[in-house]
């Protein structure tokens, strides 16, 4: 079992170290350039080239059903959930086979509509709730995946 970060906009990192701490669990954190990670034996970093989808496309190739990723990119979680990876956005909410067709489908019209010169504003800013979520969805999740192991 480990966690793959998709590391260069992720915010919540350091959650992250100390959930997969608390269980023993490995985590790689995955970006185009050097991030800065704790002196830990369970944590490295694996920086990839800045091609396009470089970070994507190694968490595509290392990802198993007994990996978690963490990631924003609905196109990644997708890729992943095909592998039978667990994925978790920032924000703590779970990808999953059922709801990811309607996050492409949605991601889809919105850049279309970006596309057409509508100022959609951006993401609303992350917030204590959603690191709160975050932290409960990840201990759940590790819950689950070491009991079914």
């Amino acid at each position: 079992m480990q966690i793959l970060i998709d590391a260069d906009a992720c915010p919540v990192k350091d959650e992250t170290y100390k959930v997969a701490a608390r269980y023993k669990i490995p985590v790689v954190v995955v970006s185009n350039s050097p991030i800065r990670i704790p002196r830990d034996p369970l944590i490295s970093r694996k920086i990839v080239s800045d091609a396009f989808d470089a970070a994507d496309d190694w968490i595509v190739e290392t990802a198993t059903p007994t990996t978690v990723v963490i990631t924003a990119d609905i196109l990644l979680a997708d890729r992943c959930l095909k592998l039978g990876a667990t994925v978790l956005a920032p924000s703590g909410k779970p990808f999953t086979s059922s709801s990811i067709g309607s996050a492409i489908a949605m991601r889809a019209i919105m850049a279309d509509l970006r596309a057409g010169g509508e100022n959609l504003g951006g993401a609303p800013p992350f917030s204590n709730a959603d690191r709160s979520r975050y932290l409960s969805s990840l201990d759940e999740t590790l819950v689950r995946l070491i009991r079914m192991a």
